[in-house]
């Protein structure tokens, strides 16, 4: 309950444009705000398969440079949301502090820690965090019916499939050996 009367309060500190973008961009139950979501997780996705592509050595010799150009692309991208993000909400210091706001600023900070730092580069694979958003984006999950029974079931089915997976693991142990052998 109180976190809904802080949101409401939030809100209504908020001027007009700045509430504008705040409905875009953390409420998922308008036409603007689905539209953002989806295209930030289409953003996250492909610029975690161009950190994949980029990880391949040969991949990186002959498509080093395109790689290159869309990183600082993202990066921009991510960062100008990031801002964006700290304009429109009404405490910034309690979002920069949240754990999707330290994530988003994880996110970004590689590749600019790469500009100063020689050995920058080797803080790339933190970049791969960007997949953490998409969880924020699927906090609607938590309004459908059919997400919470199945929730629901695994909860109640934990017993069976912690025994499936040891069953699993055993298995693949006796097979690995087996093979090894």
């Amino acid at each position: 309950m109180k976190r809904l009367s802080d949101n409401i309060e939030e809100k209504e500190s908020l001027s007009g444009w700045r509430r504008k973008l705040h409905e875009i961009i953390f409420e998922a139950d308008t036409k603007a705000g689905k539209f953002f979501d989806v295209a930030l997780i289409i953003a996250i996705i492909i610029s975690v398969i161009v950190v994949m592509l980029d990880s391949v050595s040969s991949l990186r010799a002959e498509y080093g440079r395109l790689f290159t150009s869309l990183e600082w692309f993202f990066t921009i991208l991510f960062t100008i949301e990031y801002i964006l993000r700290i304009i429109c909400v009404g405490n910034p210091l309690k979002y920069i502090t949240s754990f999707f706001g330290i994530v988003d600023l994880l996110a970004i900070l590689p590749t600019y820690v790469g500009l100063i730092f020689p050995g920058g580069h080797y803080f790339v694979a933190i970049r791969i965090l960007r997949v953490l958003r998409v969880f924020r984006v699927l906090k609607i999950v938590q309004y459908l019916g059919a997400a919470n029974k199945l929730k629901m079931a695994l909860i109640q089915s934990r017993r069976k499939i912690f025994v499936f997976l040891f069953v699993v693991f055993v298995m693949v142990i006796i097979f690995g050996s087996i093979m090894y052998v």
